[in-house]
Parts: structure tokens; sequence; C-alpha cells
């Protein structure tokens, strides 16, 4: 397993409300460097646009604290940088290349089903952003039952059901840590070109039809492919559009 990269810290915590709200205290009380969060047990955990996010024991639950200095369209890029980190530990853990694939636009499956999910959060002023945290959730030993998705939602999964492979939190965290350096350093010294390039490479339904919902209106075509600042693109009868946010289905 791969060493912890020099100068991180780690804050592990037997029980939390969020780990995103444990890191942006520490910003608040003038943190400076960048840290990993990780809590056993959660008790306000919450997805994207303030979705609850099922949190029990068993499951890996941390975020990620990182000084940045940069325009926020450029901050935003870690969500794939964090995804292609999260599919790197996965493979490690368990060997199965084949059963794991990326979702546009912050999610992990496994076998088809979701298995983890990846929140960003910035603080700046502007349009810069100086730190970013980034939280994320994977279904290590449990997954919510249907009545706890959205209607139309991923059906959820453990590694667990979909490996057969059981790992610790802990374990989970000591693989994932430098996995996220290494692909923060690709980032760093290749551009998000290489970044896409590897994203796309794991997208799941590239080049199959899916639906886009984005806010009060709904698209349906071909997941064409990523453009160069990581946006969708949709082709359909009407065009090829590009979509920056928006939850999809398929």
């Amino acid at each position: 397993m791969a060493m912890w990269p020099a100068q991180l810290q780690r804050h592990i915590f037997a029980e939390l409300d969020s780990t995103n709200a444990e890191a942006r205290r520490h910003l608040e009380q003038g943190a400076q460097a960048d840290a990993w969060f990780m809590a056993h047990s959660q008790t306000a955990a919450r997805g994207r646009r303030g979705r609850p996010w099922h949190a029990p024991a068993g499951n890996f639950m941390a975020s990620l604290l990182l000084k940045l200095d940069m325009p926020a369209a450029a901050a935003a890029q870690r969500s794939f940088v964090a995804a292609l980190a999260l599919h790197d530990t996965l493979v490690a853990l368990t060997g199965r290349g084949d059963i794991f694939a990326l979702k546009w636009p912050n999610d992990v499956l496994a076998r088809g089903q979701k298995l983890a999910g990846i929140l960003l959060e910035t603080a700046g002023t502007g349009a810069r952003v100086d730190h970013l945290i980034i939280g994320i959730g994977v279904n290590l030993a449990h997954a919510p039952g249907l009545d706890a998705v959205e209607p139309g939602a991923m059906t959820p999964v453990s590694l667990q059901q979909a490996s057969g492979i059981s790992v610790a939190p802990e374990a989970f965290l000591n693989s994932l840590a430098p996995n996220f350096a290494q692909r923060e350093a690709q980032l760093r010294d290749a551009g998000f070109a290489a970044i896409r390039q590897s994203w796309l490479e794991r997208a799941a339904n590239l080049g199959a039809p899916i639906t886009a919902r984005l806010g009060d209106r709904v698209e349906t075509g071909i997941f064409e492919t990523l453009d160069e600042n990581g946006a969708l693109l949709l082709r359909s009868a009407a065009g090829t559009q590009t979509i920056a946010a928006a939850d999809i289905y398929f």
C-alpha cells in the first residue's frame, strides 16, 4: 500500500454530524494544512442539493480540506480527480476493475448500481476559490433500501454486496489518500486533458442514451463526451448541447 502523503493531516472521529461540517469548522478556526477528516458514524450526513446521505457505521465517510488559489471552474475539476482516486482505490482493494464505472458528474458505480458519491463545497471570495472541501461517501458494508432513494434514482449497492470483499473504513482511507495525491499531481503536471481522458475511459453509458434533469426541464439524448472543462455533451435530434450541471438517469 502507498505511503500516506507528506504534510497531509489525518483526523479520525468516532462520530460527527458531518465530515464536511468538521472540515469547515477547522477552516473557520484558521487551519492552514491540507487534511482528511473521517468519521465512523455521521448524524447529519448529506449529499448533493442537501439530500440526506445514508451513513451507518461500517461505511466510509470522509472529507478532504484542500488549500487552493484558483478560479471556481478549475477547483470544480477536483470532482473528477476524486472520482478517479476512488476508482483507483476500489480496484486496488478488490482487484475487480471490471465491475466499477464512473457516472457523471460525481458518482461511482459497482455493477451498474450506486456505490459512492462526491460532494464539493468551496470557500473563497468572488470567482476565486481559496479552499475546497471534498466530501466522499462509500457504501462499504451497507447500502440504503430503495425506500430511502428518490424515484428513478439508481439502486444503491455496498462494496460487500458487489464484490464479496469487506474493507474497513480506515483501510479505505489509507489507500484513497495517496491515490488522490497521485491524481492531483497528474492534474497539476499534465493538465485537465489527462484527467478527462482517464475519466472517459471509466465512464458509465458513454455513447449510450441518458436523461438529464436540469431544474424544471428534462433532456434525453446520447452521452457523447465531456468538453475540455468537464461539462457533459448531450447529442439529440435538436443538436448537441453542453450541460454543466444536472442529475443524470439511465
